[in-house]
């Protein structure tokens, strides 16, 4: 009965929704009432504030929840709500009309938000105050009142570290898909598998093709847990200090063909990494130029992490190496784009010839299975 009915919650994000909903709607309605008061007798906060509330800071990545979703949901709901209250004299078939053609035209404008059918009833429903404003009432208090909401939750979300317009991203800002969702599952795939559904989600089909796709690496990481970052790094790595002068780190890029070099300190222990897109900034020709003054946080892991763990960082399209390090943070190998590459061809030579060796019911070994995607067989 108390289980979370959205995936992905915590409480931490739950103790968020609620002060960002406490503050986004003290906001929206004391601006209100202190500045706008003298341009109608209508309420200066409407209720369906508070759904839309719920939607933008509980669940920021609904597309329900989105910019145009707020302020075009609440505010076509409301025109239609004072259109049909004005042809249809019975409040109750014309609070009915008014939520059946909101719905209709939020879907046709792309605006779809739940909180618009409320806004569409307060509308009709409202009271002598409301029916008095007529089309005024859409604009105020209904529109101004979803742009403050929506200008709170933007600051709100910002300053909270959550990514609000939700959109998926695109690393390296081209057409294309990003790399992770291009093999496996397409969102074509995800297309057709909505059309067996034949349900309507509360979530888009970028979100979705990304959530299987996530789905795919885990279960791909779960399957080949027995090969670890230990038995595929590099081992014999080029370094860096943070006193190195960047010219010779760029020097060390070019002669060895590393996109990135791991930066160490004294005792061996990964300060960084930099690479030649650290090094393409700033005036780093000067004698007084170190790498510690370019080099950005590295992307670390343990040695007995399975290396399939990595695939999703390795093609985020920001990440080219994986350093391996140990409890003290002393550098140990590296794992590259490269070295996973290999593994996932050896992975799946293993796999293809799997029925044709020795081995019960005429399948190879397991522990051969691992030996051929590491390359000892």
């Amino acid at each position: 009965m108390f289980r979370p009915i959205l995936p992905g919650a915590t409480l931490r994000d739950r103790m968020i929704a609620c002060c960002g909903a406490l503050l986004g709607i003290a906001a929206t309605g004391l601006l209100c009432r202190n500045m706008l008061t003298y341009m109608s007798s209508a309420p200066v906060l409407v209720a369906p504030m508070g759904a839309s509330a719920v939607l933008l800071f509980a669940v920021p990545a609904s597309p329900l929840a989105q910019p145009w979703s707020i302020v075009g949901g609440n505010t076509l709901s409301a025109v239609v709500g004072v259109l049909v209250a004005s042809i249809i004299p019975d409040p109750m078939l014309a609070g009915a009309a008014a939520v059946a053609l909101a719905i209709a035209t939020m879907s046709l404008t792309r605006c779809l938000h739940p909180p618009g059918g409320a806004a569409a009833l307060t509308a009709v429903l409202g009271g002598p105050a409301v029916t008095e404003m007529g089309i005024k009432f859409a604009f105020f208090p209904v529109a101004v009142n979803s742009v403050l909401l929506l200008t709170a939750g933007l600051m709100f979300h910002r300053l909270s570290g959550h990514r609000y317009p939700h959109k998926a991203v695109n690393t390296h800002r081209t057409g294309d898909p990003p790399p992770q969702l291009r093999p496996g599952i397409t969102q074509g795939d995800v297309d057709d598998a909505l059309r067996t559904l034949a349900e309507t989600l509360d979530v888009s089909r970028e979100d979705l093709g990304a959530l299987l796709v996530n789905a795919e690496l885990h279960a791909l990481e779960r399957l080949h847990a027995d090969i670890t970052c230990r038995d595929v790094m590099s081992r014999d790595v080029v370094t860096v200090t943070p006193d190195t002068h960047p010219q010779v780190a760029r020097a060390r890029l070019i002669e060895h063909g590393f996109r990135t070099l791991p930066v160490v300190d004294r005792e061996n222990a990964v300060a960084g990494i930099v690479g030649h897109e650290q090094l393409s900034h700033g005036d780093l020709g000067r004698n007084t130029a170190r790498v510690a003054a370019v080099m950005v946080p590295a992307t670390v892991e343990g040695p007995d992490t399975p290396v399939f763990r990595l695939l999703g960082r390795l093609s985020d399209g920001h990440t080219h190496d994986v350093v391996i390090v140990d409890q003290n943070r002393r550098l140990l190998g590296v794992v590259t784009q490269t070295d996973l590459l290999v593994v996932l061809a050896r992975a799946a030579l293993a796999l293809a010839v799997q029925d044709g060796g020795p081995g019960k019911d005429g399948g190879l070994p397991r522990a051969y299975l691992r030996d051929v995607s590491v390359g000892r067989a």
